[in-house]
């Protein structure tokens, strides 16, 4: 059997049938989401062995609050499962994928404020710790995500016309 592809300039793209849809991004969210909260949870294993307090204030004019031991992996499994809802928001549309990745800096800037703007009570190893979680997360979640929304951008699923070299 000749493989004719083997010559193509470009790769033949996936029949529209196997466009990623809301269960197959919810699924990868569960698994990158748990993927990403394991190392959250090393991260946070490997801070407490070092003597970082982890401890935090919720609301201003309150002492400061340890962050329980299993915190990291369920808000970012939580937070991946989230960001799979409103990525399926996006599915199927042009620049998804950019559209995703531009949303996600911005989720992640944001997310960023709150370790950085903890009262003068909160040690700065502990604000270290959680920007090193929030932004190891957020490589490990996103790129999939992004990947996803952009298999199911219109142009991904077109099969493109391609020139075959001749022999």
């Amino acid at each position: 059997m000749k493989r004719m592809w083997l010559h193509s300039v470009t790769p033949i793209a996936p029949p529209r049938s196997s466009n990623p849809g809301l269960r197959s991004l919810l699924y990868a969210a569960v698994v990158v989401g748990t993927w990403a909260g394991v190392i959250c949870l090393l991260i946070f294993g490997l801070g407490s062995l070092l003597g970082v307090p982890f401890e935090v204030v919720l609301s201003q004019g309150e002492a400061p609050v340890r962050i329980a031991w299993f915190m990291p992996f369920v808000l970012t499994v939580l937070v991946s499962v989230l960001a799979g809802f409103a990525i399926v928001l996006v599915l199927g549309r042009k620049h998804a994928r950019v559209i995703v990745l531009i949303a996600s800096v911005v989720v992640v800037l944001a997310s960023l404020v709150l370790p950085l703007m903890q009262p003068s009570t909160v040690l700065w190893s502990t604000r270290i710790w959680l920007l090193v979680m929030h932004l190891l997360a957020w490589l490990v979640i996103v790129p999939q995500l992004a990947r996803i929304a952009g298999d199911s951008e219109p142009a991904a699923s077109e099969v493109r016309e391609f020139q075959l070299e001749s022999r």
